[in-house]
């Protein structure tokens, strides 16, 4: 674990990100107190995944009269041909 003072780190962050990076810890100081730790993130596994359409193929049944659901109400609200 590397420590530095909060104007050590202000004037050297690229080094420090670059060692956080390399798997250290880095501990950021202000008045003799740890603040913050400065650690490498973890990449992701792989590339995101994509969203696809169709992705509940197989698992919704649409009724055969879908496109006709309701015609007898809507007939007796509006007075229907």
């Amino acid at each position: 674990m590397h420590v530095v003072t909060l104007q050590e780190a202000g004037s050297d962050l690229a080094s420090l990100v670059e060692r956080a990076a390399g798997g250290e810890q880095v501990v950021i100081t202000e008045d003799g107190k740890p603040r913050v730790k400065v650690v490498a993130v973890d990449p992701p596994d792989g590339p995101a995944p994509h969203r696809r359409l169709g992705f509940l193929a197989g698992q919704i049944a649409v009724p055969d009269d879908f496109d006709r659901m309701g015609d007898a109400a809507i007939d007796r609200l509006f007075g229907g041909t």
